[in-house]
């Protein structure tokens, strides 16, 4: 299945940028340096929607209008007193196609998947605003990655069509972060 396969073979991808939203997430002291780092992901995630809209169709993932999108990082951004200006430059993997789409959809979903953590670490620094990102589907979080998954799997019936989606998903990490690479030598 796609899904174990593309949770292996991004691994390593997975493991750096989680380890640099970690660090950046243990530097946050406040609303500002918080909003500082969802200008990261909305720069990011807003980039990466525009790049897989002409692919995700209802025939390829039917919920994917009801999913968690950029905008809600912008609402989180400015609840916390910041705007959308002054946005980080993105490096957006090129994708072509529907199975290249759910390659990098994979990370933006996996995301959501792990927010519960990131608004824990937050709320341990005194932060609780601006949340709803992360705070994902709610009690629907289950299914609604079940339902991805199930997408995922139908999507690349051949190795081929597979290795498109585990390249793409190990682009998208390594894009992302990178642009963390960038932050931390400034």
């Amino acid at each position: 299945m796609l899904s174990t396969k593309i949770k292996a073979s991004t691994e390593q991808a997975h493991q750096s940028l989680e380890g640099k939203v970690v660090r950046r997430l243990k530097a946050i002291r406040g609303n500002k340096d918080y909003a500082d780092l969802l200008k990261y992901f909305y720069a990011y995630f807003k980039g990466l929607e525009a790049a897989v809209a002409p692919y995700i169709t209802p025939e390829v993932l039917a919920d994917y209008s009801n999913r968690r999108h950029a905008d809600h990082l912008k609402t989180d951004i400015i609840k916390l007193g910041a705007d959308d200006q002054d946005l980080p430059t993105v490096h957006i993997p090129k994708i072509t196609n529907p199975v290249q789409a759910m390659g990098a959809l994979y990370v933006m979903e996996g995301s959501v998947m792990g927010g519960p953590y990131i608004v824990q670490m937050l709320a341990k620094g005194g932060v609780t605003e601006g949340v709803s990102f992360f705070s994902g589907y709610g009690a629907e979080t289950g299914r609604m990655w079940s339902g991805f998954v199930d997408a995922l799997n139908r999507i690349a019936p051949t190795e081929e069509q597979e290795h498109q989606a585990i390249e793409k998903a190990n682009e998208t990490f390594s894009n992302f972060a990178a642009m963390f690479d960038v932050a931390e030598a400034v």
